[in-house]
Order: C-alpha cells, then structure tokens, then sequence
C-alpha cells in the first residue's frame, strides 16, 4: 500500500476534482451541441400524456422570456452532462480512493465503474420510460377529472423530470452501497438478512413518500 502526507492527500484530491470538472465539461459542450434534440427526447413524455388526456394544444407552456433558454440551453446539458459523464467520474472517485486498497481489492476495479456507472444511467432510463411517463400522466389526469385545464411550464416539468430521473438514478446505487458497506465491515449477508424485514418496511414507507404518485404500482 501507498504512503502518502495529508498535503499530498490534497493534492490528489484537487486533481481528480479537476479532471471530474473537464469531463463534465466536455459532456456539457457535446450535449449543448444536441440541445435541441435533446429536449424534443426529454419532451416526449409531457407531450404522449397531454395527448392521452385530449389536452388541446399539446405542448408545455414558457411564462417567462428566459425560461426557454434557461432550460434547454443551460440546465438540460448540465442534466445530460452528469448521466454521460458520470463512467469518467467513477473511475476518479476509483483513482483517489486505489491508492489505498489491496492488490486483491484493486481487481474490483473494472466491475465497480462498470456497475456503478450502469446502475445510475439505467435508473435514469427506468425512470424516463417507465417512472416517470405513468406518474406525470396520473397526476395530470388527477386534476382534469375535477374540471382542471392542466397548463405545465417547462420549468415545473423540467424540475420534477430532474427530480425524478437523478431520483431512481440514486436509489439504483443500492447494491453499489450495500456492496462498500460490506467491504468496510460495516455490514454483513448476516447482518442484512437477520434485518430485511425492517429494511423492507423503511423501503415501502420512503418509497410511498418519494414516488410522485399514490399508486402500488408506482
């Protein structure tokens, strides 16, 4: 294992810091490329569910002069940024944290990018294709049923698209979690076996907090 001073710890720290930022920022030049595109893909939903409920016209409404800039242009490519680059920012958090592990515990390397990575970006797209197009559709068809005229902003929409996404991308990291916790000794297959059934009821009660809608399927 490799010895190393605070001040060198620091340093360490800073310059995966830094070549996290310039990932970003080259995922953030290449999504502003295809904003437009992207934004027709992030769109879809809100579109296919006003659609469904014969809401005439279907499109999302822009209060405010800077909100269609705002959103398609700035806070959309820093949401596409973070999903593309977020491999390079696992393998930094990898590097930094190498140094200090085992030659046995450095074999784990290639799985855990892969699947940390994979996880998040697949919660993403769980939450796009499934999550998120049933619980928008339910919650606009709530208001309609009592004579409500739904009227979304792109701001409202893209917030609860963010809330969403980076949501179900999280909680995809469960296994990643559980994984590290048992590596550190902080857990055990024991341990979390003799405690799921209080796990389970935490995850039903949160998950019926968290999720956008109060159906079970949801």
């Amino acid at each position: 294992m490799l010895r190393m001073s605070f001040m060198e710890h620091l340093e360490e720290l800073r310059t995966r810091i830094l070549r996290m930022l310039y990932g970003l920022g080259v995922a953030f030049l290449v999504s502003l490329i295809f904003a437009d595109k992207l934004w027709k893909i992030v769109s879809e939903p809100a579109i296919e569910a006003l659609k469904y409920l014969n809401v005439v016209p279907p499109r999302l409404a822009m209060i405010t002069p800077m909100e269609g800039f705002s959103i398609i242009w700035v806070k959309l490519p820093v949401l596409c940024s973070i999903f593309l680059a977020s491999p390079w920012i696992v393998y930094q958090v990898w590097a930094f944290i190498s140094p200090g592990l085992y030659k046995k515990e450095k074999r784990l390397a290639a799985p855990f990018i892969i699947s940390t990575a994979g996880l998040f970006i697949g919660g993403g797209l769980f939450a796009y294709f499934l999550a998120f197009r049933y619980g928008l559709t339910f919650l606009l068809g709530i208001g309609m049923m009592n004579d409500v005229q739904p009227v979304v902003t792109i701001t409202e929409y893209f917030d609860l698209f963010v809330n969403v996404t980076l949501g179900v991308g999280l909680v995809f990291e469960m296994p990643v979690l559980i994984f590290l916790l048992t590596l550190l000794r902080l857990a055990s297959p024991r341990f979390l076996l003799r405690h799921s059934r209080y796990a389970i009821l935490a995850i039903v009660i949160i998950a019926a907090i968290v999720t956008p809608t109060p159906d079970v399927f949801n």
